[in-house]
């Protein structure tokens, strides 16, 4: 993401040529007019790893009791407001500054398999920009929308192959996720 932002728009069409040494032959095996079903194996490549990354680095447990504690003491302070009983407020006030501190340490311990997960998917994506900007007029069929164009746009900034990528992703991510049991137990 940050090379896109200070390498710019060169940095990303680059990225996404190295990428296309290893993702062309597969497209060529698959075929141009199917460019959704690469889009689709993208997908569930990257929810794979994607959940194989934070089963393994995410301590569900921990962040399972974090959240318990938060709604025991969110719980706790609003029948304080309610009865307005200004005794307990100051003792969960206190409270409030370690619940803050320990809600911040789940905070950074989501955001550290980002950074692996990015590193496999940003190029990936590069990719497919890179082809689709390549080839303005691949098109793919849509329930209710028609065939439409993959560069153009879905829903503001959001492009149709991004769109499907998106969608394919997530669902596949769950699917994944609950076959793998990842997250809070």
């Amino acid at each position: 993401m940050f090379g896109i932002m200070i390498l710019g728009q060169q940095f990303r069409q680059e990225v996404g040529q190295t990428v296309g040494i290893l993702m062309n032959p597969v497209l060529a095996v698959v075929g141009q007019h199917n460019f959704y079903l690469v889009l689709l194996v993208m997908a569930t490549i990257t929810g794979t790893y994607a959940s194989l990354i934070q089963k393994y680095t995410i301590d569900w447990e921990r962040m399972r009791k974090t959240q318990e504690r938060m709604k025991e003491f969110q719980k706790e302070m609003r029948e304080a407001q309610l009865s307005q009983n200004t005794i307990m407020l100051k003792k969960l006030q206190d409270q409030q500054k370690d619940m803050m501190a320990e809600q911040m340490d789940m905070s950074k311990m989501q955001f550290k398999p980002m950074a692996y997960i990015s590193i496999i998917s940003l190029p990936l994506l590069y990719w497919i920009y890179y082809y689709v900007s390549g080839h303005g007029s691949a098109t793919m069929i849509f329930p209710f929308w028609g065939t439409q164009l993959l560069i153009s746009h879905a829903f503001g900034p959001l492009t149709h192959w991004l769109y499907w990528y998106l969608i394919c992703s997530i669902g596949f991510s769950q699917i994944i996720r609950k076959i793998l049991h990842v997250g809070p137990v």
